[in-house]
């Protein structure tokens, strides 16, 4: 790994300009600009990132390779009317716990539209890991917990996504205190705006540092109650 100093405005061009031209024949002329501008300061960025989450996430996973905290730029068009093989932007993700990477919480890092997504928690919870967190929801001791979790999170100006059920699922009371948490099927906080100068430089680590570590109690919660 090279020392990371920032992802290059290249980074962003080369986004803008393969959502203009999402075919395999142009990615392929510019798969070197992919790899140089993209893949390489992203890998660099994974490493000096996970060893500064370390101090929140002692155990976190921070592996600079696709598939691992890279997610793959080829997008599955097997049952997607929208044929394009790419996706348009670039997501990294670190994730903590003994399941597979995306049934662990983590911290998520998106670019894309000329905008940066910072984020925590598990986006959608597999069947399994479903009923798991609806028993913490309402149990005696996670219960209270999450509440304060997600109250000081929001507090701090983050959202907190994740509600996909009009109801409170069958088998639970609907009058309980966190009933509207059992309606989820993910729990994340996040926090999206325009890219920030720091980007360019190697302060982006500080920068999203400052953000997951507000974002951590939600991470902590999912960690102890359901890793």
């Amino acid at each position: 790994m090279s020392e990371f100093k920032g992802f290059p405005k290249e980074t962003v061009d080369f986004f803008d300009r393969l959502k203009k031209n999402n075919t395999k024949q142009w990615f392929e002329v510019h798969r070197k600009d992919y790899d140089e501008y993209v893949k390489q300061p992203a890998m660099d960025f994974v490493v000096f990132m996970g060893e500064k989450l370390r101090q929140i996430a002692p155990g976190i996973n921070a592996i600079p390779a696709v598939n691992k905290s890279l997610f793959r730029l080829n997008r599955d068009t097997r049952f997607s009317r929208d044929k394009s093989p790419y996706k348009t932007h670039l997501g990294i993700w670190f994730w903590e716990g003994r399941r597979k990477r995306m049934e662990c919480p983590g911290f998520y890092f998106h670019l894309e539209d000329r905008r940066l997504m910072l984020g925590t928690g598990i986006h959608m919870f597999p069947g399994a890991l479903l009923k798991l967190y609806r028993q913490a929801v309402v149990d005696g001791k996670n219960g209270p917990q999450l509440e304060k979790k997600i109250t000081a999170v929001a507090k701090k100006g983050y959202s907190i996504v994740g509600q996909h059920y009009k109801r409170v699922p069958r088998g639970f009371d609907a009058s309980h205190k966190n009933a509207e948490y059992l309606k989820y099927n993910g729990l994340t906080a996040m926090i999206e705006g325009d890219l920030p100068e720091e980007l360019f430089s190697k302060k982006i680590v500080g920068y999203a540092f400052t953000h997951f570590k507000n974002m951590s109690p939600l991470h902590d919660w999912l960690k102890n109650a359901l890793i």
